[in-house]
């Protein structure tokens, strides 16, 4: 078993790419003291890359990982990119997958939750908003880890929260 000094980020990357951001901000940046090392510096698999092959390659990262944190926004729960129903592989008609690969018809999302959980990581949701929503968190993960809002309100303006985000990554 690898040793995990990691920290890994799960997101939709499009949706909530500004948290993601905020995040590396705060760690890249010497004034802020949030320090992790993204587990996605490790390896990448290409765009092209099968689903199940791009799966396996997040379960590595997610394997040298003692952080697991996920950030939930408003499109987290449905996506559903990195089904097997979604690879060209995949024969609607059988539902089998053309290159023998074993078929899962769970999102990438749902797929590094359930596996965080199961391999007992150390779990932190954060909400991109300024309150809790678990309705928009995926069920695997919704009642496990510390689960956050990154932001707050102050006259009508939102603003990032970096010391409750600070205090449940470490």
């Amino acid at each position: 078993m690898a040793y995990r000094t990691k920290t890994y980020l799960a997101a939709d990357w499009t949706g909530d790419k500004d948290a993601i951001d905020q995040l590396h901000k705060w760690n890249d940046n010497n004034y802020w003291s949030l320090s992790f090392t993204d587990a996605h510096e490790l390896t990448q698999a290409r765009d092209s890359s099968l689903n199940c092959s791009i799966k396996v390659s997040l379960g590595e990262r997610l394997d040298v990982s003692k952080t697991f944190v996920l950030i939930v926004g408003s499109n987290t729960k449905s996506l559903r990119s990195g089904s097997c129903s979604y690879c060209d592989s995949y024969n609607s008609y059988t539902y089998a997958c053309a290159r023998g690969h074993s078929v899962d018809y769970r999102s990438y999302i749902e797929y590094e939750c359930e596996k965080a959980v199961r391999d007992d990581l150390k779990l932190v949701v954060l909400y991109n908003a300024a309150s809790v929503d678990k309705s928009k968190c995926p069920d695997s993960i919704k009642y496990y880890g510390t689960h956050v809002a990154m932001c707050f309100i102050k006259d009508g303006q939102y603003y990032w929260d970096y010391e409750t985000v600070k205090k449940a990554i470490e």
